[in-house]
């Protein structure tokens, strides 16, 4: 991916532990390295095709002044994640924020925290086979839409299906849907869990009736296995209710283990024993 550089920007904001550094401020030196495809830019000669760093220097700027914050941790986090919201050619982001005046009482040339943030991209698989089914899905979309950091991008057909394991439920409403995230794969996690609990999803019996499940299938290629999350998802190539969603909506996708298409496996699914 193309680069665009911008070196020690010089800001004077209030930012640290001491009260005085929030009093008094201190200057701060901010590097960015922006990742984005300039290519339309360089054959258009049209900054809209590109990233106005002119732009994000007054942004950077703005932003470092109005907050105050105790850690550049903290800084180079919220100040990375507010780019990546604000620019639309922005995919990818190193940040580094030195700190040239750190009061620590020794002689030191700076202090610097840096960081690289990115948009990833997930594919989340939903059902549900209690009361309002299509209702569960459908708020579940506009609940990760909504996060902070989340943009849906697109939406499978919702389908019905035999239930999986335990049968003797209801038929289940099924679909996929692929987002852009800043979330790590344990946050988005955690916030698929939040809005299964306030869908009133209870895990009290294995593969059992549910208002609505969430499971991450795919997060960029990444390969994860946790106590409590596994990417891919451990058993969605032998699940046809989440291979026919997937496939309408990224039927070119790769698995990052197995290496077929989403829809070389629905095709072999279809000579094998796949639910």
């Amino acid at each position: 991916m193309d680069k665009i550089k911008i070196e020690k920007l010089e800001v004077f904001a209030n930012h640290g532990v001491y009260p005085e550094e929030n009093h008094l401020g201190q200057k701060f030196l901010i590097s960015a390295v922006l990742y984005t495809d300039t290519r339309n830019a360089g054959k258009t000669d049209y900054l809209t095709a590109s990233i106005h760093y002119g732009e994000v220097c007054q942004f950077m700027d703005s932003y470092m002044k109005q907050h105050t914050y105790q850690l550049i941790e903290r800084a180079a986090e919220t100040l990375a994640e507010e780019l990546l919201l604000k620019f639309p050619n922005l995919q990818k982001i190193q940040l580094e924020i030195k700190k040239p005046w750190a009061p620590i009482g020794l002689p030191l040339k700076s202090v610097s925290v840096e960081i690289e943030r990115a948009w990833h991209t997930a594919y989340i698989a939903l059902g549900s086979n209690i009361g309002d089914k299509a209702g569960y899905l459908s708020n579940a979309v506009n609940d990760l839409n909504r996060l902070n950091g989340c943009r849906v991008t697109k939406i499978s057909s919702w389908i019905e299906t035999e239930p999986y394991g335990m049968v003797e439920q209801d038929t289940f409403l099924n679909g996929c849907l692929e987002m852009r995230t800043l979330l790590t794969p344990q946050e988005l996690l955690d916030e698929l869990h939040q809005i299964e609990k306030a869908a009133g999803r209870e895990r009290n019996i294995h593969w059992g009736p549910r208002t609505l499940d969430l499971d991450i299938i795919f997060y960029d290629n990444l390969v994860i296995q946790t106590e409590d999350l596994c990417i891919p998802h451990v058993d969605m190539h032998n699940r046809r209710f989440v291979l026919e969603p997937l496939c309408e909506i990224a039927p070119y996708m790769r698995h990052p283990v197995y290496g077929w298409t989403m829809k070389e496996r629905l095709d072999q699914s279809r000579f094998s024993k796949v639910s």
